[in-house]
């Protein structure tokens, strides 16, 4: 005989109190607190300061992993203080009491797994903020995805079931620090033991490839609506579980669960595939033939090609590539050049292969990367097209032609000597070093360093008409570095001719 509507009223109402009350007692739990202020913090102070240049231009597939990774933490203070608050009953001794008490234990661990859901919501509103920052952005490229920014929040609910179930299945003792020590280690011993198996990775709550510059949102290949039914659905499970392990054998839980247990079936079968032959082979045709997948734009002299979702970008190549070319003299301040997007999918979201260079007269590469660090390096590797006419021979080069390529690339930074320092793999602005572009590094020399820190530090516009002036014999592998100090009036310091030679070992 089904109760009164009254009283499922008034038990409904007593389970949402009792919910109330045991998540303000968990706000009040240091680690609850302290977690939940350092996410909520550590994500403002990553929007507001600013970063790196790179997050002027946030790629919003991207964007949407990001938000996974923070909230397990707090998902892991939750899991520990919910477990806590279930047994506090029992360390307490107060447990026969609830004897006379009108609410059924099952309605209490329904009530708290609900003290957990205020967490979920404010990691939900975290997660939008930090989301919609980026996509307000004008310099915003790509998609997001709904399913990829429903894991942080099912991910803290998830913690909260599962340190009830914990609580209830083993009703003695501390069991949770313990757990959560073993779980990481089975973690570790089965992602040792697969070796990153599809399927198996999949399994984990939270699953953030990195290591590969971003991909067109349609490569990305990742089940994130799967996995997403599959965590709502074993949040739910559990849940279930514990209510039926503490006496709430009703039809409704019984079949809640039956639902359940089939939408976690369904979740894990969806996600478990890895990449289909359709996504593999657009991976390859997007690395190897991208030409056939982009859309090209002229701007000036040059053409800009790029994915769909990075169209918006060429002209930002352009004022680059239009900096560096009116410095240049003779064939460089006229050269046609084709700067192409490329990225290698090849190998999947956590490969990080790089790109090979391009044998193509005047053709340059550009990443999917930008902003930052990525624009010096990519000026540089505009400016050594200019100064070589390909990037293999620019990769190639370690002679006397760095000094010209390094102040066409860096000159008309708004703060030349900063993105010298930046281009530059030790960080440093002294000695010889590793130059990055977008696709093989270069090498400069001591004495290189030195004659283009004098450079960078002159008048632009008297060097500019030096460079034009001696444009031929500045870009000859000829010319000696004592020769191209001379001809742009600074001193050569270093040891001529046998700096170079140290270069060219490096």
């Amino acid at each position: 005989m089904e109760p009164p509507a009254e009283v499922r009223v008034s038990r409904t109402a007593a389970v949402l109190a009792l919910a109330r009350f045991e998540a303000r007692e968990l706000l009040m739990q240091i680690p609850v607190f302290v977690f939940l202020t350092l996410y909520v913090g550590y994500t403002g102070w990553t929007l507001f300061s600013g970063g790196e240049g790179m997050d002027d231009y946030p790629v919003l597939q991207n964007v949407d992993r990001a938000t996974q990774s923070a909230p397990m933490l707090l998902g892991i203070a939750l899991l520990v203080c919910v477990n806590r608050a279930v047994m506090r009953s029992r360390r307490q001794s107060t447990d026969r009491h609830f004897d006379v008490l009108v609410m059924e234990p099952w309605r209490r661990t329904v009530a708290h797994a609900l003290s957990v859901v205020p967490f979920a919501g404010v990691t939900a509103l975290v997660v939008a903020f930090q989301f919609g920052w980026s996509a307000l952005k004008p310099g915003a490229v790509g998609h997001g995805s709904l399913a990829e920014l429903a894991v942080g929040p099912l991910v803290i609910l998830l913690s909260g079931v599962l340190g009830v179930l914990l609580a209830r299945l083993i009703p003695r003792g501390f069991i949770a620090p313990p757990f959560v020590i073993g779980a990481y280690v089975v973690t570790v011993l089965v992602s040792a033991s697969t070796r990153g198996t599809h399927w198996v990775r999949w399994l984990a709550p939270a699953v953030s490839d990195e290591g590969a510059d971003p991909f067109p949102s349609d490569l990305l290949g990742r089940p994130a609506a799967w996995h997403a039914l599959y965590l709502t659905g074993l949040v739910i499970l559990l849940l279930c579980v514990a209510v039926l392990i503490n006496g709430g054998r009703t039809r409704i839980v019984m079949a809640v669960t039956a639902v359940a247990l089939a939408a976690t079936a369904v979740g894990v079968a969806g996600q478990s595939p890895g990449d289909s032959a359709g996504l593999t082979a657009a991976r390859d045709k997007a690395s190897v033939s991208p030409q056939k997948v982009q859309s090209c734009v002229a701007h000036g002299r040059s053409t800009y090609c790029a994915y769909p979702e990075w169209t918006g970008l060429t002209a930002d190549w352009a004022e680059v590539v239009g900096r560096a070319q009116s410095l240049a003299g003779g064939a460089g301040g006229g050269a046609r050049l084709t700067v192409r997007q490329r990225v290698d999918a090849r190998y999947g979201l956590d490969g990080d292969a790089a790109l090979e260079p391009s044998t193509t007269p005047g053709a340059v590469t550009v990443g999917t990367r930008w902003g930052g660090n990525r624009i010096p390096e990519f000026a540089v590797g505009v400016a050594s097209v200019l100064v070589t006419g390909d990037e293999k021979s620019a990769g190639e080069m370690c002679d006397a032609r760095m000094v010209t390529t390094m102040w066409l690339a860096l000159s008309t930074q708004p703060d030349p000597m900063k993105a010298l320092r930046d281009v530059r793999l030790d960080d440093s602005v002294e000695g010889s070093a590793i130059v990055l572009a977008p696709t093989d590094s270069l090498s400069m020399s001591g004495q290189q360093t030195q004659i283009v820190r004098e450079l960078l530090q002159k008048p632009r516009y008297s060097v500019t008409a030096k460079v034009k002036a001696h444009w031929t014999e500045l870009t000859s592998p000829k010319t000696s570095t004592a020769r191209v100090a001379q001809l742009l009036g600074v001193p050569a310091g270093g040891k001529g001719a046998a700096a170079e030679s140290a270069s060219c070992e490096q």
